[in-house]
């Protein structure tokens, strides 16, 4: 048990209530993506600039170090691209031409990435999450989701990869057009057909593993990497050896530290990206402090074997999800496996045609290409265009879009500081805009007026309820708010006050100046059921002026009469 600030944290807690019918599918789920993860592992640790099979060496503790202490059933931690191509650029100047340098450089940064995600996750930090809003986190997810996508494309048509960005790659697809390998663009072709068709027609049969299997057979049957169509080629057979990796100092660590946070975040935001997921599709929950200790105990696994940088893996485990794996058990099958591939089958995969990866990869990511739910948030601001709901529903669909976009034109890390900032823009734009509404009488109960148009108003009484906290940043707001609703009929303006939880001085006092405003106008302000602090800050606002009248009921603020 790992302990935490509110009680523990138990090892292997996803495992908890695990039931004997889960069995088939879990380890058909392990048997799937460990076909994924094996070529993918190889092709990550050579983006990363280290030998192929350090992508192995970091997939084995962190399957098993992610299970033990992380809180999804479904995710797969590993090596993936994007933090692959981003430890390459962290690490290539530290280790200039040095090859056992960079290995060991690249386990260390392996090392610092798990330390500052035991940290993080021990200090409870997995709040930061909840800033990152669920627009932002789908259009994060969808933008991540098509650069996956579009790297994979050339080596489904047989064509050179070009670098950069989405746009960039994509472009480079067009133009390299003319470039294609027909041979592998059929064996990618009839791959991605059989696994979208197992998917759709026969769902209970693992199509990606059958793809893999056939791919690797008509490799071997009709000698297709002698005509052109690429394999992954020779991989080195054997287990790492566990320790601190050689030849580095401890100011190697501290040096790696700063940029191991932006390898964290990048990391933290697709696994939990990937984790939320597939939790809301099986009903249950993802602990943000879970995941970050999840990943750092995978990431301290990995470089103390001599691997690379993990992290939770969206497109495995859309492929685990989609064979699907019912807990941990699945990434603990694929441990297994990738051991027994080290020690015997590493020859099997020589010979796996990367046409029929990338189809598998292609198969698996593109069901998380949710453009219906940017779709519906762009159907929610334009229904509500106009409307005093269309601010948030505005809002919502500029994060969604302004996600993914960043992910596509300035690639992983840009997009997620821009999604970051978009999502703290949204909060404190939400925050600088409540809603101020307008109510009307239904029985015993005030209720809004604009979602209840057939219940009538006294022309010269408006209630009112603003449905936040008040303070500085939207004080001035509120004010204008209020004076808008009002009318030349207008007598008496009733602030509902239940719905404000707090107040601040500035709009203590802007309350006054409203008061004072209105009255000019021959209106009187009243609050009604002010709560606690609320009451305390009115009383006591700094004005000269005597405070805003108080009632403890909208009833009674009505029921007095009219002074002006």
């Amino acid at each position: 048990m790992v302990s935490s600030a509110t009680g523990t944290w138990p090892v292997f807690g996803s495992l908890q209530e695990y039931r004997k019918g889960w069995v088939r599918p879990d380890v058909i789920a392990g048997l799937t993506v460990w076909a994924v993860l094996v070529p993918e592992a190889l092709a990550y640790a050579t983006i990363a600039g280290v030998p192929p099979v350090v992508g192995l060496y970091a997939a084995i503790p962190a399957l098993i170090l992610y299970a033990a202490a992380g809180s999804s059933r479904h995710l797969v931690v590993g090596p993936m691209s994007a933090t692959a191509a981003l430890s390459a650029a962290i690490v290539a100047p530290l280790a200039g031409a040095d090859g056992g340098k960079y290995a060991a450089l690249t386990a260390v940064l392996a090392i610092a990435t798990g330390i500052a995600g035991l940290l993080a996750g021990l200090l409870r930090l997995g709040f930061i999450a909840s800033f990152i809003s669920e627009p932002v986190l789908k259009g994060f997810i969808v933008g991540l989701a098509l650069t996956i996508i579009i790297g994979q494309v050339p080596a489904l048509f047989g064509v050179e990869k070009e670098h950069g960005n989405f746009f960039e790659q994509a472009w480079g697809v067009v133009t390299h057009l003319g470039d294609i390998d027909w041979g592998t663009l059929a064996v990618g072709v009839l791959s991605l057909v059989v696994v979208l068709g197992f998917k759709r027609w026969l769902p209970l049969v693992p199509g990606s593993l059958l793809a893999v299997l056939l791919g690797i057979a008509a490799v071997a049957v009709f000698g297709l990497d002698g005509r052109g169509v690429d394999i992954v080629g020779h991989i080195d057979s054997g287990l790492p050896s566990v320790g601190l990796p050689d030849g580095v100092g401890f100011d190697d660590y501290i040096d790696l530290l700063g940029p191991a946070v932006g390898v964290l975040l990048i990391g933290f935001a697709e696994g939990l990206g990937a984790a939320k997921t597939y939790a809301a599709k099986e009903g249950y929950e993802v602990d943000a402090n879970r995941e970050l200790l999840g990943l750092g105990t995978a990431n301290l696994g990995s470089g103390l074997c001599s691997g690379m940088v993990v992290n939770g893996s969206l497109s495995k485990t859309a492929v685990n999800g989609g064979a699907g794996a019912k807990s941990q058990v699945s990434g603990l099958v694929v441990a297994v496996l990738t051991v027994v591939t080290l020690l015997f089958l590493t020859g099997l995969f020589e010979k796996l045609p990367e046409a029929t990866l990338a189809a598998v990869v292609i198969a698996a990511v593109i069901e998380l290409v949710d453009i219906s739910a940017l779709r519906r948030l762009y159907g929610v601001w334009t229904e509500r265009l106009g409307s005093i709901y269309g601010y948030a529903a505005r809002a919502d669909f500029a994060a969604a879009l302004a996600a993914m976009v960043g992910v596509l034109l300035f690639d992983t890390l840009p997009g997620l500081v821009i999604g970051i900032g978009v999502s703290m823009l949204l909060l404190l734009y939400r925050a600088s805009r409540p809603h101020v509404a307008a109510l009307a009488k239904e029985g015993s109960l005030w209720v809004d007026a604009e979602r209840h148009p057939d219940l009538p108003t006294t022309p010269h009484v408006v209630v009112v309820r603003v449905e936040a906290g008040l303070f500085f940043a939207n004080a001035d707001h509120v004010k204008d708010r209020i004076e808008d609703l009002c009318t030349d009929d207008t007598r008496v303006v009733v602030l509902d006050a239940e719905t404000s939880p707090f107040i601040d001085v500035s709009a203590a006092q802007m309350l006054v100046q409203l008061r004072d405003v209105l009255a000019r106008r021959g209106i009187e302000l009243r609050v009604a059921r002010d709560i606690g602090q609320f009451r305390d800050a009115i009383r006591h606002s700094g004005s000269d002026s005597t405070p805003v009248d108080l009632y403890p009921t909208v009833r009674e603020a009505l029921a007095e009469p009219d002074r002006q």
